[in-house]
């Protein structure tokens, strides 16, 4: 089955010639404030081969914005990494100077160990 397909809400078939199928994973909602979302920052190593990830959970907002975001970490804590499915992943134990950067832009942040 193609990916096109996958998320149709269980219809599979429609006889009507105008029924439009509703694409849910098109809509984005609006990026919060960042005084209104709370991130939670933890360290990651499971199916990583014993890597440390610091992994930066829970942010709501566009994806162009998490993106935005993902850059200026790395970018301030010098590694490398990606952002996807709203997670941003940084290579490497940075939990501490990632917190200070993000509290410094105004999220709220969580250690969780």
């Amino acid at each position: 089955m193609s990916n096109k397909n996958k998320n149709r809400d269980g219809i599979v078939y429609s006889t009507n010639p105008d029924f439009v199928y509703e694409d849910f994973e098109n809509e984005e909602c609006e990026t919060l404030a960042p005084a209104k979302q709370t991130l939670k920052i933890c360290l990651d190593k499971k199916q990583r081969a014993g890597k440390k990830v610091t992994l930066v959970t829970g942010f709501i907002g566009k994806e162009e914005d998490l993106l935005t975001l993902s850059k200026t970490l790395k970018t301030k804590c010098s590694v490398g990494g990606s952002a996807k499915d709203g997670d941003i992943i940084l290579q490497g134990d940075f939990r501490e100077r990632v917190s200070e950067i993000l509290s410094s832009m105004g999220y709220k942040t969580k250690l969780i160990k």
